[in-house]
């Protein structure tokens, strides 16, 4: 696909050339919307927002890329998303296992290894469930940028431009979001690898 091409026959109203947008972008935008909300049906809902606004808005987009331009939308809707849920009852922790765990299994089988034993997928997949829990106890600017961090992978430059914030600011909030889920994983050692639980164990130790 010629992405600036198609990006100019969709400001000029042809559909068909949005819709390649879309099908080009809708994975990448799913699986963060997935990740920041920890809801398939909220994640669904979101990127449905997020691609209607995207194709009012297309016409002003300039200087900047399709896919960060996008993210951006879904991120924002994101966060109006999670303000309205503060408003709502939550979730047990009971139920977030359990649809981590048994329901959506094209994200709780992220971290799997395809050739690890029936005892380590299980295992692997408590992990992801437990990963997924931990992302959600973070603030909705600290959920932001570990989820376009270090599950999808962008560098400090993309996730400013995508989240409109500084390079300090991603810095800081990666930071503090990283050493939240540290301590949040650490609370169930037996499932991290092996490595870490040594790690956990030497801390212990060492604690007076």
């Amino acid at each position: 696909m010629d992405e600036p091409h198609t990006i100019q026959l969709a400001q000029q109203g042809d559909l068909p050339a949005f819709n390649h947008l879309v099908i080009a972008y809708q994975g990448l935008a799913y699986n963060v919307a997935y990740r920041i909300m920890n809801d398939a049906d909220a994640a669904a809902d979101v990127c449905q927002e997020a691609f209607l606004s995207a194709f009012r808005g297309i016409r002003g987009l300039r200087g900047s890329s399709f896919k960060s331009w996008l993210l951006r939308i879904v991120t924002n809707a994101c966060y109006d998303q999670l303000r309205y849920q503060r408003r709502r009852p939550a979730m047990s922790l009971e139920q977030e296992v359990s649809e981590m765990l048994d329901g959506d299994t094209d994200h709780s089988s992220l971290l799997l290894d395809p050739q690890a034993s029936p005892e380590e997928v299980a295992m692997q997949g408590e992990l992801n469930a437990l990963l997924q829990q931990g992302i959600a106890t973070l603030s909705p600017d600290q959920r932001v940028v570990v989820v376009l961090s270090d599950v999808q992978g962008f560098d400090y430059q993309e996730i400013a431009e995508i989240t409109g914030v500084s390079l300090g600011t991603v810095k800081s909030r990666l930071s503090r979001a990283r050493a939240r889920l540290r301590d949040f994983l650490m609370t169930r050692p037996e499932l991290l690898p092996a490595e870490y639980r040594l790690y956990h164990k030497g801390e212990a130790s060492r604690t007076p």
